[in-house]
């Protein structure tokens, strides 16, 4: 009796989930997807709403007029609590590589659990050292001593292990610092590099930053083929960063971070030929090279598995994760992040004691090894390529027939597409996206937004995303913008 009323349960809910769905009906249609949601008997999303006003922090904001109660995902597709179906083209914030509760990491991560879930590094434990290993081989081969450096015996990158992409760089800044004995670090206008004291401080748009003590750290100006003052002139950029070196500092610098692909700050690419030149600059005044991955790390570009890959050059330091309070594909959405360097660089750390209680926990590790794990059996870096590369060729098009659409740019599957009420003049269209993002959530599609302005498309869905949802993802944005 028991298993029939199981029964029909699922089919009461199949029925209500095809329901929900058939409101959409006017919209294009869905890829088909053989998954059934498992019944929901959880709060309802007003409740929900309720509670959350009533007990968590009023910092925290939601998209949609109606917020939006998502109770399961699987692969690139999130449930309601209707058990509607949509297409998540963000990825909870460019982090779920694989897609939602891929088997594989679920079944390591819970076997894991069973087993041990948290002890200490203090004690040893295989899946820290297996997880660092793994990442170590994804380095570039030549991630290692260069001759301003002290060379050491060992050439392999070691990894640290942190809970969150904030963590990665404060750490990465602090080794820089650490390391060359200068205090100055250079970032990028526009960039986003987390929320504490020192990443706060490279971060470089008012939206994200506080009214507190942030020392040390210069702006240069942003190298945007698409907003900024050179256009695509590299050169030009990376003069200032030089004038920087010149007349900021003692000549002397700790570092330079910067993203390959500034993600927050609305999918920005920088100028081509910009890195190279900016990391000889900074190289010269003694600095080390940061790579913030949090975003264009772990396969999402396509071309290449890391996002400093497509301009050319190797860091000294390599930063992944996700922005503070988020994850990044290293764990397919786990509490995980880490920071990649040489052993030399490394030993800095050894000074004084410097630890963290739950980076690079069993638990986590052998999360992240499994998604490395699936990332290479399923091709999903090929698969970014390909799939990317035709969704913003169909991208490019929308752009001939709207007007309101800027630009379109990015790799693989980190795609942004910006909207302006005037081209010429490239007004940013802020009410816009908003109304056009409305549109696309009730015709069944999740997608981001950001940049300075607030007007920028953020595409950026797990990466087993598939040319048929690319497809319709274009079409539900075409309708999406002709009702604006």
């Amino acid at each position: 009796m028991m298993q029939q009323g199981a029964r029909n349960a699922v089919r009461r809910f199949s029925r209500l989930a095809a329901a929900a769905e058939a409101t959409a009906a006017a919209a294009p249609r869905m890829p088909a997807f053989d998954h059934v949601p498992l019944p929901y008997d959880g709060p309802s999303a007003a409740e929900i709403a309720r509670k959350r006003a009533e007990f968590l922090s009023p910092s925290l904001f939601h998209f949609y007029s109606k917020p939006l109660n998502i109770v399961e995902g699987k692969k690139q597709y999130l449930y309601d609590e209707q058990g509607r179906r949509f297409l998540d083209a963000f990825a909870g914030i460019a982090t779920v590589c694989c897609g939602h509760s891929h088997p594989e990491i679920v079944d390591a991560i819970t076997a894991q659990a069973r087993r041990l879930q948290h002890s200490t590094v203090l004690y040893l434990n295989h899946a820290i050292a297996d997880f660092a290993e793994a990442l170590a081989a994804k380095m570039p081969g030549d991630l290692k001593a260069r001759d301003f450096l002290v060379l050491v015996t060992s050439l392999v990158p070691v990894v640290f292990f942190t809970n969150s992409g904030t963590e990665a760089n404060e750490l990465a800044i602090l080794m820089a610092r650490l390391y060359t004995g200068s205090h100055d670090i250079i970032s990028l206008r526009n960039s986003y590099h987390g929320n504490a004291a020192g990443t706060m401080g490279a971060t470089a748009q008012k939206n994200w930053k506080f009214n507190v003590v942030q020392s040390g750290v210069h702006h240069a100006v942003n190298p945007d083929p698409y907003r900024g003052a050179f256009g695509s002139d590299a050169e030009k950029y990376v003069r200032d960063v030089q004038e920087i070196i010149e007349f900021g500092t003692t000549g002397q610098v700790a570092g330079f971070i910067s993203e390959a692909i500034q993600g927050v700050g609305g999918i920005v690419e920088l100028s081509p030929g910009y890195l190279p030149l900016a990391y000889e600059k900074v190289r010269k005044a003694g600095g080390l090279c940061i790579a913030d991955e949090v975003q264009a790390g772990f396969a999402r570009v396509g071309s290449h598995f890391w996002g400093f890959e497509t301009h050319g050059v190797v860091p000294d330091i390599v930063t992944m994760a996700k922005r503070a309070g988020y994850l990044q594909g290293i764990g397919n959405g786990i509490p995980l992040g880490a920071v990649v360097t040489t052993p030399e660089i490394a030993q800095v750390l050894t000074r004084r004691c410097y630890f963290n209680t739950f980076g690079g926990n069993p638990f986590c590790t052998a999360g992240g090894l499994a998604v490395l794990r699936v990332l290479e059996k399923e091709r999903l870096q090929e698969n970014a390529f390909i799939v990317g590369s035709y969704l913003k060729d169909r991208l490019r098009g929308l752009q001939e027939k709207h007007e309101i659409i800027g630009d379109v740019r990015g790799t693989g599957f980190m795609l942004g597409v910006e909207l302006v009420t005037d081209r010429q003049l490239k007004t940013p269209a802020k009410d816009e996206i908003c109304h056009a993002m409305e549109h696309m959530k009730d015709m069944g599609v999740l997608v981001g937004k950001g940049g300075f302005y607030g007007n920028v498309f953020r595409v950026t869905p797990p990466l087993c995303f598939t040319k048929e949802d690319a497809d319709f993802f274009v079409e539900v944005m075409d309708i999406a913008l002709s009702k604006i």
